[in-house]
This record gives C-alpha cells, sequence and structure tokens, in this order.
C-alpha cells in the first residue's frame, strides 16, 4: 500500500511503490499472473529502502522520528497490554493530555506506563500540545510514580517530545520546579525504571520522565539537549543551520551509545518504525522484558547504587587532565 507521508529522502521509492500498486490492480483485474514481476520489483523497493535508512545522517534520523505516522506511546501501550487503565490528573490543578500515564501489565507482570503522547493530525496535535507538557503533566507523572513504588510496580517510560511547553502560563505554574523535582524523586524510588526513547526527546521535558536504570533508545530516534533548530539560532543566529547542529550535538543512539549517555539502541524495521509498527513493537516488548527481568534480580540497594552511578559518571570524557588545557586558553577566566 503506498506511503501516506513520504519524506524528502524517501522519493526515489515513490516510482517503485506506483509501479508495485499499479501491477496489484491489473492482478485484481485481469488473470494474468504478475507473481514474479511484483516479487522482483518488492525485493528491489525493499533492498532501495535498506540502504536508504542504513545510512542516513542525524538531520535526516530527526526527520524519521518526527514523522506523523510513527508509533506513539498509547500505540505501544495497546500492543502490550490488554489491561491498561490510564489514570488521570496531578490532584492540583489539571490532567495534562501532553503526558498520559497508566497501570497495566506485560506478561502478567503489572506495570506503571507513562509517557509523552502526541497527535496524528493537527485537531489532535492541538489537544495533546505537540507532546509538550506542562507542569501538571510532570506532576501526574510524579504522583503515578510515586503510586508505583509504594505498591511495587517496576515503571516503563516512553519518551517522545520535543521539550516541555515553554508557554508564559507553564513558567507561571512553575515548569522548571516539577521538572527538578522529578529528576530528584526519581532517583529515589525502590522499584525499576526503563525509559525509551521512541521518536523524539527533547530538553528537559524528556528528562523530566528520563531518570532511570535502563535508558533504551530506536535506531531513528533522538535524544538532545535542545533541538538542532535552537542550537543553529543560538550559535549561528541562523535556524538554517539546523543540520550542521544535528550532526554537531551527537544525537543519534549509535554516538549516545559510545558516549555512555543510553544503554541500548533498538533495531527498527527498514523505512522506519512507521512502515511495521506490530514489529517495532515487537522488538520494544523483548527488549523492556530482558532489561526487567536483570533489574528485578537485584536488591534495592543495589539498584539505587546503579542508578545513581550510571548518572554520576556522565560527562567522565571532560576529565582534569583537560582543564588545564582549557585554563591556558581562557586565563581570564581562571582568575
Amino acid at each position: 500500500m503506498p506511503r501516506k507521508y513520504l519524506l524528502d529522502f524517501e522519493k526515489p521509492l515513490v516510482e517503485l511503490e506506483k509501479q508495485i500498486e499499479q501491477i496489484r490492480e491489473l492482478a485484481r483485474d485481469s488473470e494474468v499472473d504478475v507473481s514474479q514481476q511484483l516479487l522482483q520489483l518488492e525485493t528491489l523497493a525493499t533492498r532501495r529502502r535498506e540502504e536508504i535508512f542504513k545510512s542516513l545522517t542525524p538531520a535526516q534520523k530527526i526527520q524519521v522520528a518526527r514523522h506523523p505516522q510513527r508509533p506513539s506511546t498509547l500505540d505501544f501501550v495497546q500492543m502490550f497490554c490488554d489491561d491498561w487503565i490510564e489514570l488521570h490528573g496531578d490532584r492540583n490543578s489539571a490532567d495534562d493530555m501532553a503526558l498520559i500515564g497508566g497501570i497495566g501489565s506485560i506478561n502478567d507482570r503489572p506495570v506503571l506506563l507513562l509517557g509523552h503522547q502526541k497527535g496524528r493530525d493537527t485537531k489532535e496535535n492541538v489537544i495533546r500540545n505537540f507532546g509538550m507538557a506542562k507542569p501538571g503533566g510532570y506532576r501526574k507523572a510524579l504522583r503515578l510514580m510515586k503510586h508505583a513504588n509504594r505498591f511495587n510496580l517496576p515503571i516503563l517510560t516512553f519518551i517522545d517530545t520535543p521539550g516541555a511547553y515553554a508557554g508564559l502560563s507553564a513558567e507561571e505554574q512553575g515548569q522548571g520546579e516539577a521538572i527538578a523535582r522529578n529528576l530528584r524523586e526519581m532517583f529515589g524510588l525502590k522499584v525499576p525504571i526503563i525509559a525509551t526513547v521512541i521518536g523524539e526527546g527533547g530538553s528537559g521535558g524528556a528528562l523530566g520522565i528520563g531518570v532511570a536504570d535502563r535508558l533504551l533508545m530506536f535506531e531513528h530516534s533522538v535524544y538532545t539537549v535542545a533541538s538542532p533548530e535552537a542550537c543553529a539560532s543560538i550559535l549561528w543566529r541562523d535556524a538554517a543551520k539546523a543540520s550542521e547542529a544535528a550532526s554537531a550535538l551527537k544525537i543519534t543512539g549509535e554516538d549516545l551509545l559510545k558516549l555512555g549517555i543510553i544503554d541500548e539502541v533498538i533495531p527498527e524495521p527498514a523505512g522506519g518504525n512507521n512502515w511495521a509498527p506490530l514489529q517495532a513493537g515487537d522488538s520494544l516488548k523483548k527488549a523492556i522484558e530482558r532489561n526487567l527481568d536483570h533489574l528485578l534480580s537485584l536488591d534495592t540497594n543495589e539498584l539505587l547504587e546503579q542508578r545513581y552511578s550510571k548518572f554520576r559518571v556522565l560527562g567522565k570524557f571532560i576529565e582534569a587532565a583537560n582543564i588545564g588545557e582549557i585554563y591556558k586558553e581562557m586565563p581570564e577566566q581562571v582568575e
């Protein structure tokens, strides 16, 4: 079936897909055997798709991560759980639709599931605020995580946001405080936490549910301190240099695995998760089950110590041996 939404670098596949669809229509309308021709074209299309997606640049991976048909948190929850019950509200002021959570079970193991939720179209994106949570969303997430801690439920979080909402109302309601509180409290939770970047992991909005014992990431997802567009605007006063910024920021799973920021990269189907969402869901479920089995084998003290150590060493590539050289180049700042 032809794609509803093609990215720029996928356009070489358009002509092949048209030919495949035309041959399928011919087969439906006549008794001509075109199975061999159809197989050849489908094989060629698969091979070209694999070639394209094996050599994506960081900027192109951002496009895949933002694809409107990419599976969302609710999509994965529906794939994993038959008994999902969504829980609402921060018990303070609001129920943020951009960050959802609830109770479910994976293979009869009760868990708490949390994640950012984007929309499929403009109307739904407005309702979901494009996946950008407000303070109420992070306070709801913390309320649910404390509930999981109380009842000994492992916590699974799914990160997919360009960042926390940066509007005036969010600042007035304490956006920074809400995220900072989540960071602090998540370190002390006595249950296993597994976070997965399923799409776009941006800034503090991602970190607000990202303090985890295991941080997983899909192959074509991105995880960054700031969007490449914002970075380019800050550094070069030119958002058009976003592609340059994307390469410099080291936002891909491969780069972040080398830096020790994430723990595992989950392979995606050729064409991205939007091409074969059920296959993507199966890969994610297996990765979660494998990591959860290991974490549940640890006692509470081991779990908390490993979580603390994991984050304590981030940035270890900036060592004291290099500080002297940096100071030599910046003597006025040493004083």
